[in-house]
């Protein structure tokens, strides 16, 4: 007598994606990038079919068009596969963290977390006069006018200033359109919320910028149920790292990392 196996239903699938660390296009340690992710994230848009991807993003920004290339794939991504989109931010998603933030259909965060800070920034340091105290001389030899824009060894030019502030105006504006288009109507204040400022918590939720308060595995039960299976996915560190080969390069990168967390005090 033939015996029959009921029908066993799967749990739902979440594959949940952790975004750590500054966004470069290169670099050493907890770093960002679109090569550098989308192997991962393909897989956990496509692996096991799952109902959902889940953001965890922790990142105080970097890199403008490593943020957009990031933030591209996963919208192309979602889009291919009807995969919904949740982000869930923790400590920071800040500038090119917010970016990518900005990319899923939701986002979550802490009571705690920081959000925004919509601009460009750009720094440096003028040593022109300390060579000149050293008795050092700088030679640089160019075709183009501007091939030696904003030298750090010589005197600041107005004109090199005003190049700078144009191109980072060119680049805010694009970020300003992203995030209007993946937002939309639910941002309720004007321009001072692309002016660089930063927002906590329940701060941010009266600005439209997220969606509300509320944390990864309890949101993500909440909404798909008690017996969803969560997959993780994390960035793999270079085989080389792993055995702490060239030490002091990963300490600079991870000084680096630091400085730029604690611009926002986490």
């Amino acid at each position: 007598m033939k015996r029959f196996i009921p029908f066993v239903k799967s749990p739902p699938v979440v594959s949940v994606v952790r975004l750590q660390g500054m966004i470069a296009a290169q670099g050493r340690g907890a770093t960002l990038n679109d090569a550098g992710l989308a192997g991962m994230l393909q897989k956990a848009f496509t692996k096991g079919k799952p109902k959902a991807v889940a953001l965890a993003i922790n990142s105080p920004g970097g890199s403008p068009s490593q943020s957009s290339l990031i933030a591209a794939r996963i919208r192309r991504l979602a889009e291919e596969k009807e995969v919904k989109v949740y982000a869930f931010v923790e400590d920071v998603a800040a500038s090119g963290g917010y970016y990518i933030a900005s990319a899923a259909d939701e986002i979550w965060v802490d009571h705690h977390s920081i959000v925004g800070s919509i601009g460009v920034i750009s720094a440096g340091f003028g040593l022109d006069q300390f060579i000149e105290r050293h008795g050092i001389e700088r030679r640089v030899y160019t075709a183009g006018k501007s091939k030696s824009l904003l030298d750090p060894f010589r005197p600041e030019k107005p004109e090199d200033v005003a190049r700078l502030k144009d191109l980072q105006e060119h680049i805010h504006t694009a970020f300003i359109d992203h995030v209007k288009a993946r937002r939309g109507d639910k941002l309720t204040i004007g321009t001072e919320l692309f002016d660089g400022s930063v927002w906590v918590g329940g701060q941010a939720i009266d600005t439209g910028l997220v969606d509300g308060v509320g944390h990864l595995v309890p949101k993500m039960k909440e909404i798909f149920g008690k017996d969803v299976a969560l997959r993780a996915y994390q960035q793999r560190k270079p085989l080389l790292a792993r055995f702490g080969a060239d030490f002091a390069a990963d300490v600079m990168a991870e000084a680096e990392a630091r400085a730029a967390f604690a611009r926002f005090g986490v």
